[in-house]
């Protein structure tokens, strides 16, 4: 399918809207944004997780932290990048990241919303002897990263991650049943 194009040859933006692949580190968000990213039509996938890392290629480094969500410039880089690449190209988003503290998604989600981008949210979710299975045979050492934020995921899901998001349980189906299950919410 060819991008419609203005006289320069630069794309028209079509209507524009963000799918926020949210969950646990392991759960199948990457996997599951390539596979969402197929069934829509203009969409394209933005991992905000390389927004961070262009912050942790900053030298010298910035402050010390676990997390580079916690970083100031983060959020609302995350925030601008999405818009930036939408008003040049219009379509669909999809967005992998996993974001845990809801002060943080507050602030993503208003930055879009201000900008006038929709946002569908969904939250990747299964149990979790599920997740620490999946992240046990994903690696020969299961990863002590993705192992930490098993109870982080648990507490935001019991406190306001799962009020804020489409819900969709993994447990039992595949990464394709997830993607069509998504996409079909979307373009509904």
């Amino acid at each position: 399918m060819s991008e419609r194009a203005d006289d320069r040859g630069r794309p028209l933006a079509s209507a524009a809207v963000i799918v926020w692949l949210n969950g646990t580190h392991g759960v199948g968000k990457t996997t599951t944004s390539a596979l969402v990213q197929q069934l829509l039509p203009d969409a394209r996938v933005l991992d905000a997780e390389k927004v961070g890392e262009t912050l942790m290629d900053i030298s010298p480094g910035l402050p010390s932290t676990d997390n580079f969500q916690h970083w100031p410039p983060w959020r609302p880089l995350v925030v601008e990048t999405a818009r930036r690449v939408l008003d040049y190209t219009g379509g669909t988003l999809v967005m992998p990241m996993t974001v845990l503290v809801e002060e943080y998604w507050r602030e993503i989600s208003t930055g879009l919303a201000a900008h006038g981008i929709p946002v569908r949210h969904f939250v990747l979710h299964a149990d979790q002897d599920t997740l620490r299975g999946r992240i046990e045979r994903a690696h020969a050492v299961p990863s002590p990263f993705r192992l930490a934020y098993l109870e982080p995921y648990a507490e935001a899901a019991r406190t306001w991650l799962h009020r804020e998001a489409e819900v969709v349980d993994t447990a039992h189906l595949t990464p394709d049943q997830v993607a069509a299950r998504i996409a079909g919410s979307v373009l509904a």
